[in-house]
This record gives C-alpha cells, structure tokens and sequence, in this order.
C-alpha cells in the first residue's frame, strides 16, 4: 500500500545501517526523531468540501488527504507535522477524455480550480490547491492502456495516466521500450513526465521526454489541443513545447504518442574512479564530446563518493576496495563515475571500450560492474532512504540545474557553500553531496542533495528548510544555472523562473495560458505566479 505521508510503498524499507547512523552523527550530530501526526486525526481535521456530489468524484476524507500534497520537503511536513493547511474539495477519477472534458465544464459550472494528478510524486510543489476557489483534483490514474503502437514508424500511443512500470511492461511485450526511467519511475506517469519536462538515467542513450514526446491530445478549458506526429516539421513554432513543461496551467494531457526503441540486446553499467573532481571532470567532458553512443555517464563528487560507499554497507569489502584504489591513485578526494551502455551487443561494447580508454589519461581506474550493477539494482529504492532518516531525526532534500561546461564546478561549490551557510546561522550543519546526472556535450546537470537534523516542531524545520531552499535556489542563478533541470517549477522554484526567462518571457508565458485557460483556473499559483 502506498504510504500517505512518505515516499513509496509500504511494505518496502531501506535501512540506514549502524554504519551509515554513525557517519550522519559525526557529520551533522545525532538526530532526534520527531512525532508524526496519525491519519485518522488529520483526516478529522479536514474541513467539509465545497462541491456537489458528482459520480466520477471522491469526497472522502482519506481520498482528498492522499491528493493534498506530493513529495516536495514542504509537503512532508505538512503531512507528517499534520499542518496540512489545504486540501482539494474532491477528487475525481476519470476513465477516458470525454470524463475529462465533463469534469473541465463541471468545473467551470461550479467555479472550481482544478489541480491535475498523476503519480504524486511531485517535489516542486505542484500538487496543492490554491486560492479561495473550491479545488477539483483530477487523478489520472485509471487512464493508463496502450492505446497504439506502430513498430514501423516506432510510435506508440497511451492514455497519460499511465505509471512508468506499467508503460514499459507494455512496451515490453511487444520487444520496445521508450527507456525513461526518472528515479520516481516506480509512480510517476508519462503525463506528468511531460508536463514537468522530466529527464530519465539514461537519457544520454533515450533523450529528455521532449525527444521522446512527439503528439498528442490535451483538453482545455477553451478546448481541444491535438498534436499530430510527424518525425519533423518546420511548419512554425512547434506546437508540442507548449505543452512541454506547462504543469497543467493549459489543461490536462490524456494522450501522449511518444517515440519508443526496440529492446536492447545488451546492458551494462561499470565503475571508473578518479584520483579528484578535476581530473573526473575533463574526462567526462572528454567522454561526452567523443558521442560515444553510451546510455549514461553519472559523475559523484569525492563527498557523494564517500556517501554512497558508506551508505552501501559491506564495511570490509569497501575497504579492502580503497586500499586497491589508493594504491592505483585514488585517495581520499576519489570520484567515482558510472558509465552506462545499451544496444546491440557489439556497439555498446565498443562505446565502453571507448569511454574506458578515455578515462585513462586522466588517472581513470576501472572497476568492473559491481558497482554499476548495484546501482542498476538499487536506483529506484535508494530514495526510500528519505524514509529511513526521517524516522532517525534527519531531512533529506535535493536541488538540480543545468549550465555550461565553463559554469559546472564552481555552481556546484557555489550551491554547497550556500546550504552550508544558510542553517550555520541556525547553528546547524549540512552534509551536502553532489553528481553530474545527465551530460551533454555542452555542459552538464548538477545534482545536490543536502542532509541536516530536524529540529522537531513544524514552524522550526519549515523555517529551517526555506532558508536552505532560498540560499541555493539563489546560487543557482547567480551562477547562472536554470533553476530546474528535470523537476518542473511548481510552486517552490517559481520565485526564480523569471531570471532565466524575462519580463516579456513571463508576460508571454501568462499571455498563452490565458489563451487556453481564459478563467485562470487550471493549477493556479503553479509555474507563473499571478
């Protein structure tokens, strides 16, 4: 069963070990476990709703509780401190696009605001209902078949509903997949994968969802907006990128044609490690401009490096590793790198061949596919370990950008140092850890994640958690990055989405939405504020 006020099923833990409690004390000091607030009185606590009864709408209790907030830090102390503050009025599960352009006119009929839904596992703030308006959250869920798919022209069509796990089983069945695979693959949905321009683990091989998203269908409050397919087209301004990224303030997505690969032959993921970040740096700036033709390249900071190896367990075989890797070079400051291949067997082991021999100039030292296939193993529960600190007294939340290869290492410094900072004042300290996520051959996506000790009250930890969220959400455009790679904008990074688009951008910006949504009343207060 999924879990109301954390992330991920229920049934599923990730243990900090003895281990990994003792690093976190001597990094930031003992946490102390804070008292969760119990389902049964918040569900109490939730005011009546304001809308009519409507078949296709759930008004109970534990249903508008569950759709009230996503996975965003704010929205964790909401739910576990029980200061939920809004909930939507109801919750409606449509089964098709004629539901949802029902419930678009019956929202309109009742002056209602609607928030789409997917998997819930937004952490930008996307999810909650704003305004004095009564909310309409409308939850994707059930739309989640295959509509088509054509192996020829290697395209398939699905309602926008449907989870990443159910999309590639799919897929799968017929020898494809559409290889997006975000860390919250387990939940989220190829509607919100659009909407928020997400970035899947091996988009070096797949592309961003917007090279895979090539038409489809969204419902407006002005109406329909189709988008045909075509492999290209030069027929002005590409109707598609407006709906890329637009987080349900044009309407509702409920179809999504994307561009699907054949399954491949071969897989592998290895380990090289670096003597220092200046040397991993130029060697995956050296591997990702060769265009190798791998499916990944992930670069850990010494400090991520040391994290995750702690975080691993297996004490004696880490480091009987480290000693090896001393010997080889790699101290105390090591990076380790993952590099990942897929495709025809020969091809991808070619491109490992070439990404290793690259390395090597800048000290690279290869050590097989342990590691890598650990992490294949483990990429979609290790945020599980939110859960797990949580209950030991600690926060754990992340930032990401994108910025040229120049901007890459200082913006990491810059964003580290600034978390350092902004709770030093509290007289707190933070472990902040970095990696490059996605590489291009003009720069690269920089990837924080930041632990520090709750304080135990919900004022306390909510102040504490918006001055590290403004200090390194200011580093980042002060170093020039985009305040969101592959997380969307939501509510918590829109205070800074003008510096990277302009007066007239945003002007614009408002200018389309009004276009489509002429009452304001799709997803309001996300992505341009009023």
């Amino acid at each position: 069963m999924r879990r109301w006020n954390g992330w991920g099923d229920d049934t599923i833990e990730v243990a900090l070990g003895e281990s990994a409690l003792d690093f976190l004390r001597g990094q930031i000091g003992a946490g102390t476990p804070p008292r969760d607030a119990g389902v049964d009185a918040l569900c109490a606590s939730l005011p009546p709703g304001r809308l009519p009864a409507h078949p296709l709408v759930d008004a109970t209790p534990p249903i508008r509780l569950t759709h009230a907030a996503g996975q965003s830090l704010q929205d964790w102390l909401r739910l576990r401190y029980g200061r939920i503050g809004t909930a939507p009025d109801g919750v409606a599960f449509p089964e098709s696009g004629a539901d949802v352009r029902t419930l678009l006119r019956w929202a309109a009929d009742h002056d209602a605001a609607v928030v789409p839904y997917g998997g819930g596992t937004s952490v930008a703030g996307h999810l909650d209902a704003v305004g004095a308006r009564p909310t309409l959250c409308v939850d994707m869920a059930r739309m989640r078949a295959l509509v088509s798919i054509d192996a020829e022209a290697q395209l398939a069509v699905f309602e926008a509903g449907v989870a990443g796990p159910d999309l590639e089983a799919q897929l799968r069945a017929h020898g494809h997949t559409l290889g997006h695979f975000p860390q919250s693959f387990d939940y989220s949905t190829l509607g919100g994968w659009v909407v928020t321009r997400s970035s899947g683990q091996q988009s070096l091989r797949y592309g961003r969802i917007e090279q895979l998203f090539a038409g489809g269908r969204v419902e407006t409050p002005a109406g329909p907006l189709a988008i045909p397919t075509f492999p290209a087209s030069a027929a002005g301004p590409d109707l598609r990128e407006l709906v890329l990224g637009s987080e349900g303030r044009l309407g509702i997505l409920t179809e999504a044609a994307v561009r699907i690969s054949r399954l491949p032959a071969y897989e592998a993921f290895h380990a090289v490690f670096f003597p220092d970040w200046t040397a991993a740096e130029r060697a995956v700036r050296t591997i990702v401009q060769a265009r190798l033709g791998l499916s990944m390249l992930r670069l850990s900071n010494a400090a991520e490096t040391a994290t995750m190896l702690t975080l691993a367990g297996h004490g004696r075989q880490v480091a009987l590793l480290e000693t090896w890797l001393k010997l080889r070079g790699a101290g105390p400051d090591k990076c380790m790198l993952l590099v990942g291949a897929s495709g025809e067997k020969a091809q991808a082991r070619a491109a490992l061949k070439a990404a290793l021999a690259l390395a090597r100039p800048d000290g690279g030292v290869h050590v097989g596919q342990g590691l890598g296939e650990r992490w294949k193993r483990n990429r979609f529960r290790n945020v599980y370990l939110r859960n797990s600190a949580w209950t030991h007294g600690y926060a754990i939340d992340t930032v990401e950008t994108a910025l040229d290869w120049p901007r890459v290492t200082p913006a990491m410094r810059a964003i580290e140092r600034s978390a350092h900072d902004a709770l030093a004042c509290d007289g707190e300290r933070v472990h902040a850890y970095t990696h490059l996520s996605h590489l291009y051959p003009q720069g690269a996506s920089v990837y924080s994640t930041f632990i520090w000790r709750l304080a135990g009250d919900y004022d306390a930890d909510l102040a504490r958690w918006r001055l590290l969220k403004t200090a390194v959400s200011e580093a980042i455009v002060a170093s020039g990055g985009t305040i969101s790679h592959q997380h969307g904008v939501g509510r918590d990074h829109a205070p800074w989405l003008a510096h990277e688009k302009g007066e007239l951008g945003m002007a614009a910006l408002r200018a389309l939405f009004r276009a489509f949504d002429p009452d304001g009343r799709m997803n309001p207060g996300k992505l341009v504020t009023p």
